[in-house]
This record gives C-alpha cells, structure tokens and sequence, in this order.
C-alpha cells in the first residue's frame, strides 16, 4: 500500500479515472462526469443506504479553483438552517488516523414530533453532506478530496418533460421558497437557481444545489450569472446591483416551466433573452427606467415602442388563478415590486402545504468581511491557520461547511462545476448548492484572487481534517406524494 494513502482506504477505477476511497463506501459505479468532477454511486456499508460520491477534478489547479473552494466552504459553514442544510456523519479516519468519530443525536420534541435544537437546524431543501474525506496523509500530498451526499434520483432539469399536477407545482415551489428565505436572510444571493439545480426525489422532496455562484447581497456582482433562461432582467440591465429577488424571478421561470413543459423565456442571447422577456412584461416605463444604473440599458429600453403586459390567464389558461397570480407577482420587472421569498410563502398558491414554522431564518449574517478585505499572501495564510484551528466545533453547533455543490445525478449539467468541486457541506437543498456553470458567468473579481491556491489548500486541507462531524435527525413533515 502507498505510504501517502491513508490507512483504511482502497484504489479502485472508476469509469477509467482512478478513485481512493474509504473502505466503508463499497461498490462504486459511474454516475456523470465532465470537466470539473465526477460522481459515483456506492453503498455506505455502516447504513446500508446508497449515496453519491463526487471527486474533484484538480481542484488546486488554479487561483480560481482554489479561490472559489475558499469562499464556498465560508459560505456553507454559515448556514444552519432547516431548509438549508444539515450535516449527518462526517469525515471517515482522519489524519490521526483511526475510525469514524461517533454521532451525536441531537433532538428535542416540536409539536409531538422529534426536531433538531434550533442551532442545529437546517434545510431539507439543501442538499446535505454526509461526509467528506481525503486519502491524504499530509498537506504535502493533498491534491484530491471527494463528497459523500445522499442519492437523490434525479432533477428537475431532467424531469420537466413530464406532467406536473398543480398539487405537485405547489409542494415544489415550495421547498423552493422556504430554502431561499432561510439563504436570503442570511444575505445570501443564490444567483444560479434553475431546474438543473433542484434535485427530487422519488417522494417529491427538493434540494437546492450549488451555491458556486453565491454572494453576499451588498457584493459587486457580474452581469454574467444564472443561466440565461432564468436570468432576471435586472442582471441584464444593471449588471452590478440587484438583489435577492433575482432569485425569486429564476424561480418564476421555473414554475412557469413546470406549467406548461416549456422554458419561458427562451433568448438565444443575452440581448434576445431581454426581448422574449418584455414580450410577456411589456416594456417599462419612465419610473423603471430611472431606477437602471447603465446609461447603455436606459437608452435601450427608452427606444424600444411601448408594448403592454400579456395576460397570465391566457399564457397559462390551464393555471388556477392563485397559480398565475403568484407567478405574476414573482416575474414582476420591477424588483421594488418583486415578492421575496417571505412574502411569496404566504401567497394563497401555498396554503395546502404550508407550515411557518418550517420556514425558519438564519439566526445571524453571512459575515461577508473577506469580500472585502485586501491582505498579502502572507496574511492570508496566517488567517487561513487561525480559521483552520478553530474548526473543532462542540456538540450542539451546526457545522455545515464544505459546498456539497451537486454531486450526484447531475449528469447532464457537469458542465457547470466551477465551484462545486470544492467543499460544501451543508443540504443546501444546495447545489449544494452547484451551480457554477462554467459557460457564461465565471469572471467574478474578488479580493481573493491573489491568494495562491496551495494557501487555500492548506486551508481547505484544515478544514477537512479538524471538522467535528454532528448528525440530527430530519424533522420534516412528509407529504405523502410521489413524483410519478
């Protein structure tokens, strides 16, 4: 056995690619791959569940692998929300080596039934991490991590062929809503939220992934992010500022979709994607226009003719009408106006399915002070020691950091791991929150640029090896509705 690999762990091919992974994991099989990672199928021996494994592909390669993996594992370790993300059992042997940590089983009782306290509340709407590990034995040989999330069947993206009953519309778009509020009121942006994004399973249950392209809401932003069918028009238009809502509006694409099979708004460019979307909206006037900060967009939109909104009735006429008013109100241009994700959750639509107490917030900010900070290499290393150190979290704290991004049956949207491949472990309903398609948004400016990648690896590398794993068990309310 090769000195570097860790004791406990096997090398075995998968799909040609050579994979080492921890003994527990058996039975590997090729899910997807492309050009950031790639996924497998295995059984966890300890429980006898299938879950998805997901490598990394050189995730240290660059700056801006590394760069990416940093701000994802800050991002994720923030949120503790019910609908966010929870983390069961992490991290198999560690680089003292020995076995898997022991769980804690942390519950208390809500309304005759078993919850998670709620700091150690998350989102069932989130993809969770169940583990992550590293056949590293050193920093010096670390060049490979891999996540371990629960298998999910599918995603939207990959089911959206199919016919959707309003009761499942409204169960879906749901989860959607409570997953953003929790991630909004941490003043976090999504930013990347399409049907590729949104695991289900076969119990209509719903994990948002990747959160690649994720922000803090008061960050500098490029007009390039979420795919260009559900983009806001305000990405379009002002390219630097906008808000949550922006999520709001993928989710209104979405739904859209989900009523009628077909992508709403379906521009063959940027340009284009603006044009089929105020076909529907119809051009705005002069109050929306002086909102827009680009002298490029105003001049655009005041030369367009005026063109009145359509009909929602009529664009969905088999809709009820509480369906196309939310939708309505979600595709709504002006993002004064738009519903955020609180307001959205009480919309009548919603009324079958909905629980307040479900939809919990953040307990406290993102701290967002590195995306602003400007430090030397050097410094960078010495804040990346001190993070690294302190990560051994006491029982009772909600440790969900690393950005469980998408990995598992995403087969056709590999293209968009960017930021997956690096850590992520909370059940963001997330991609992991994944989503960082490569194609058109990945040009983002940060202050970490400058930091070298084998800095934050040393970090990421901490991160991994000192996480103190947590396990609660999921208090969700089961609808009883399956997907087909």
């Amino acid at each position: 056995m090769s000195l570097t690999r860790k004791k406990g762990f096997y090398k075995q091919d998968v799909n040609k690619t050579a994979w080492e992974l921890p003994k527990t994991y058996v039975s590997p099989t090729h899910v997807g791959s492309g050009a950031y990672g790639a996924v497998c199928s295995a059984i966890d021996k300890r429980s006898g569940e299938k879950v998805a494994i997901k490598k990394l592909s050189r995730p240290f390669q660059s700056e801006i692998f590394a760069k990416r993996a940093y701000r994802e594992l800050l991002l994720l370790k923030h949120m503790q929300h019910e609908n966010v993300g929870w983390v069961w059992g992490l991290l198999l042997g560690r680089l003292e080596g020995g076995g898997p940590p022991g769980v804690l089983e942390m519950t208390q009782k809500r309304d005759g039934r078993e919850a998670a306290p709620p700091s150690l509340m998350t989102s069932p709407q989130v993809i969770g991490l169940l583990d992550v590990f590293t056949p590293a034995t050193s920093l010096r040989n670390f060049h490979d991590f891999y996540l371990v999330m629960p298998f999910m069947q599918t995603d939207l993206q990959k089911i959206m062929g199919m016919e959707f009953s309003e009761e499942k519309i409204q169960y879906l778009v749901y989860q959607m809503l409570k997953g953003l509020k929790y991630i909004h009121s941490a003043g976090v942006i999504h930013r990347d939220l399409k049907p590729g994004n949104l695991a289900v399973n076969e119990d209509c249950e719903l994990k948002i992934l990747d959160f690649g392209l994720a922000r803090p809401a008061d960050a500098e932003m490029t007009g390039y992010v979420v795919t260009r069918w559900y983009r806001a028009p305000e990405v379009i238009l002002s390219w630097r500022h906008y808000n949550q809502t922006v999520d709001i509006w993928s989710v209104g694409c979405i739904m859209a979709e989900m009523l009628t099979g077909k992508t709403l708004f379906k521009g063959k460019d940027y340009l284009d994607q603006l044009t089929q979307i105020l076909k529907v909206t119809g051009v705005p006037g002069a109050e929306f226009v002086q909102k827009l900060n680009d002298k490029a967009a105003k001049s655009y939109i005041q030369a367009l003719p005026q063109s009145p909104k359509k009909d929602f009735s009529q664009l969905f006429p088999h809709a009820s009408h509480e369906a196309t008013d939310l939708l309505e109100k979600m595709l709504e241009l002006d993002v004064d106006k738009r519903l955020t994700a609180s307001q959205a959750l009480t919309h009548p639509f919603f009324e079958p399915f909905r629980d307040p107490e479900e939809e919990t917030e953040a307990q406290q900010p993102f701290d967002d002070s590195l995306e602003h900070e400007k430090l030397t290499v050097d410094e960078w290393k010495r804040k990346s020691k001190a993070l690294g150190s302190s990560l051994s979290l006491p029982a009772g704290t909600f440790a969900s950091f690393l950005s469980a991004r998408t990995s598992w049956a995403l087969l056709s949207s590999w293209e968009l791991l960017s930021s997956e491949q690096i850590l992520s472990p909370a059940r963001i309903s997330v991609s992991a929150c994944t989503t960082l398609y490569l194609g058109e948004a990945l040009s983002c400016s940060h202050p970490l640029t400058h930091l070298e990648p084998h800095c934050l690896s040393e970090h990421i590398y901490k991160e991994i090896t000192s996480f103190s794993p947590i396990a609660r068990k999921d208090s969700r309310r089961r609808s009883g509705m399956k997907l087909q």
